[in-house]
């Protein structure tokens, strides 16, 4: 039986499935990757990502995060691939129960998918620091400089989880409930590195742990079956049978 036709067979006898995903579901889509090697780490700018997208950064110089943000975190022309299409059509047919995401794109609830517990939070989602008045991804995009609130004249800030920000804590618990439940939990897209993100996958009771990612993770060993192709690829072959 090939790992292809073992995902299948699983899927088919699973009802209550979780799916866990990073950058690497959201590439295919036209995404850049932070850590592969084409990916925004690898780029060179005037600061190192990982500075301009903390929170101190963002609080000292706003103008300069909100320059790089516009430029590299928006990607509103990105469509949802065939990963987020079959885990939407999953979910249609009361196979899937949750979608875990470390990515802020918001391409999994485009492509249809209700139950997404984001992480590290969505671009589509802005608030004023002041009112807490809401801005959808359009106006940061429209907006130069510093975005202010068209209400009281707050800077608005992202709804995304900066350095040195903590996880929501309520959407990590719901997160942690879904894997606890699962009766499979299938890992795509992830290079499992990232914490506490990655920690979640310890909640898993076991029996089908999935992973599926172009590259090598610290968790191949645990896994009860390990797919090192393109998650797109992969999941785009699985027929869902209600």
């Amino acid at each position: 039986m090939t790992p292809l036709e073992q995902l299948q067979n699983w899927i088919d006898e699973s009802d209550n499935i979780v799916f866990f995903g990073g950058a690497g579901v959201s590439t295919e889509s036209g995404i850049p990757d932070f850590r592969s090697v084409d990916g925004l780490y690898h780029q060179s700018y005037d600061y190192p990502p990982e500075t301009i997208l903390s929170h101190t950064f963002f609080m000292e110089k706003p103008e300069e995060f909100y320059r790089f943000y516009r430029a590299k975190m928006l990607c509103p022309d990105a469509k949802p691939n065939p990963a987020h299409q079959k885990l939407a059509e999953l979910e249609r047919a009361s196979k899937l129960k949750a979608v875990v995401t470390q990515n802020i794109d918001s391409l999994h609830q485009k492509a249809g998918s209700q139950t997404v517990y984001e992480l590290h939070g969505s671009t589509a989602r802005n608030y004023c620091m002041k009112c807490h008045r809401f801005y959808d991804e359009a106006f940061i995009a429209q907006s130069e400089g510093i975005p202010r609130c068209t209400v009281c004249g707050g800077m608005v800030k992202p709804d995304v989880v900066l350095y040195e920000e903590g996880l929501d804590q309520e959407t990590v618990e719901a997160a942690v409930l879904a894997i606890n439940r699962a009766d499979m939990l299938i890992v795509g897209g992830t290079s499992l590195t990232v914490y506490p993100a990655a920690g979640l996958l310890r909640y898993y009771p076991g029996g089908k742990l999935v992973l599926i990612n172009r590259d090598a993770t610290p968790y191949d060993r645990q896994a009860d079956l390990v797919i090192h192709d393109p998650i797109g690829q992969v999941l785009g072959a699985i027929q869902v049978h209600p």
